[in-house]
C-alpha cells in the first residue's frame, strides 16, 4: 500500500514538473519553432528585466546568434536579457520575398506573439521593455513587426534590411524605429535592387511612408557613436523615428544595439 502511494506521488510530481529548462545553449521549444535566451549575469530569476530580441540574417540560427559572446556580454552588461529567435526555414517568411512572393507574413507574426508571451511568463521579462532588432533579413522581419505588431515591442531597430517591394500601403500604427544602414551596402542597397521576380525596397521611401504615418516632425541631428551619422524625428505621441548611416557595406556591430536601446531610453520608451 505504501509502495503504491509512493509511486503515485512520484508520478504526480513528474507530471506536474516544469518543462525542461532552456537558455543560451538549449532551445526553448514553441511547437515546431524555437528560440534561445541568455539572462543577464547574476539575474535572480525573479526581478523583471528588459530584453533585446534579435533576428538573424539569411541562413542564420538562434544557436549561431548566441555564439556571439561579445554581443551576449554587452547585452548582459546592460542588465538585459538577450533573445535569439529562429526562422522556420533558412529565411524569414516575408511578403514579397523571392522564396514566397504571395506570403502574408502571418506565420512570423504568430511566432513572435508566442515568443513574447513565453519570455514574459517563463523568464520574467518586462513586456514594456523589449526592443526588437535584426540584421539583413532579420532587419526585414523587424520592419514587418514594426508595421504589423507595433505594440508588441517598446521599439524597433532594423539594421541593413527593409520591406520587400517597397513600403506597404499602410501599417497598423506608428512606433519608435531606429533604422541603421551602411552607405555602401551592395547586398541590401539603400535604394533597393531587383532580385528575381521581386525587388528590395528603397529605404528612403519606407522612411517617408513611416514619417507620414506617425506624423513625425522636423529632422534633428542626433549625437551618435563612432562613425554613425543620425537624423531624428519625433511625434506628439513621444515616438522617435531615427535614420542612421555608417560608411561601410553589409555589416553589423554589436554597438548598434546599445545605441538603439539608449535612444529608446532617452525617448522614455524603455
Amino acid at each position: 500500500m505504501i509502495a503504491r502511494l509512493l509511486s503515485a506521488c512520484i508520478a504526480g510530481l513528474l507530471l506536474s514538473a516544469p518543462a525542461m529548462a532552456c537558455g543560451p545553449d538549449t532551445d526553448c521549444v514553441l511547437g515546431d519553432r524555437h528560440y534561445r535566451i541568455a539572462l543577464p549575469e547574476g539575474h535572480d530569476g525573479v526581478t523583471p528585466v528588459g530584453a533585446i530580441v534579435f533576428a538573424h540574417g539569411y541562413r542564420g540560427s538562434a544557436q549561431g546568434t548566441m555564439r556571439n559572446m561579445n554581443m551576449r556580454r554587452m547585452v548582459s552588461d546592460m542588465g538585459l536579457a538577450f533573445v535569439a529567435v529562429k526562422s522556420a526555414g533558412p529565411d524569414w517568411d516575408l511578403p514579397g520575398s523571392p522564396s514566397d512572393m504571395d506570403s502574408t507574413g502571418a506565420t512570423e507574426m504568430a511566432y513572435f506573439d508566442a515568443v513574447v508571451e513565453d519570455i514574459t511568463t517563463r523568464f520574467r521579462v518586462d513586456p514594456d521593455r523589449i526592443m526588437m532588432s535584426g540584421f539583413s533579413a532579420g532587419g526585414m522581419v523587424t520592419w514587418e513587426l514594426a508595421c504589423n505588431r507595433p505594440g508588441l515591442f517598446a521599439g524597433f531597430a532594423p539594421v541593413s534590411g527593409t520591406f520587400w517591394q517597397g513600403p506597404p500601403d499602410t501599417c497598423t500604427a506608428p512606433a519608435s524605429v531606429i533604422h541603421i544602414h551602411g552607405t555602401a551596402d551592395r547586398t541590401v542597397p539603400l535604394s533597393g535592387r531587383p532580385i528575381g521576380d521581386t525587388t528590395q525596397g528603397d529605404v528612403a521611401a519606407v522612411l517617408a511612408m513611416y514619417r507620414d504615418l506617425g506624423a513625425f516632425g522636423g529632422v534633428q541631428t542626433s549625437e551618435a557613436l563612432d562613425d554613425l551619422s543620425c537624423q531624428r524625428q519625433d511625434n506628439a505621441a513621444g515616438d522617435v523615428l531615427e535614420f542612421c548611416t555608417f560608411p561601410g557595406g553589409h555589416s553589423f556591430r554589436r554597438s548598434f544595439l546599445s545605441y538603439a536601446w539608449d535612444r529608446l531610453r532617452v525617448a522614455g520608451k524603455v
